[in-house]
């Protein structure tokens, strides 16, 4: 079976490229990360992939205009987990599965912290 979703822009969106982008900007200077961008442009805009309308992820139009965050949104996520864990425990200090969840939420923090840290310190940047 072949490609169900053609990357190009469909034909019934009217936003240009340039609309797209200034949307993104003006939704990205809120605040949330590229996930929330990309559903708020899907549901009031249109826009399915800002990819193929743009040409660039939402993330690298982002960073194009200083709006990036610092972390990555995976360890950010990942981060966010584990201190909603850490709270639950010190409420619960006996929930053995919530101790041995928290180390499963840990160990990839630390993998991501490493390559993260690599990367800024090689000048690479985060992709």
């Amino acid at each position: 079976m072949g490609r169900m979703q053609a990357p190009s822009v469909p034909t019934w969106l009217k936003l240009t490229s340039d609309d797209t982008k200034g949307a993104n900007l003006q939704i990205g200077q809120g605040g949330p990360d590229s996930l929330t961008n990309g559903v708020i442009l899907s549901d009031a805009h249109g826009v399915a992939q800002v990819r193929f309308v743009t040409g660039n992820k939402i993330l690298t139009i982002l960073k194009s205009k200083g709006l990036a965050p610092n972390l990555p949104e995976d360890l950010y996520h990942l981060i966010k987990k584990a201190v909603a864990v850490q709270k639950h425990l010190e409420r619960n200090r006996k929930d053995e599965d919530a101790k041995f969840r928290l180390i499963l939420i840990e160990s990839p923090i630390h993998r991501l912290e490493t390559t993260t840290t690599t990367w800024k310190q090689t000048g690479r940047g985060i992709s």
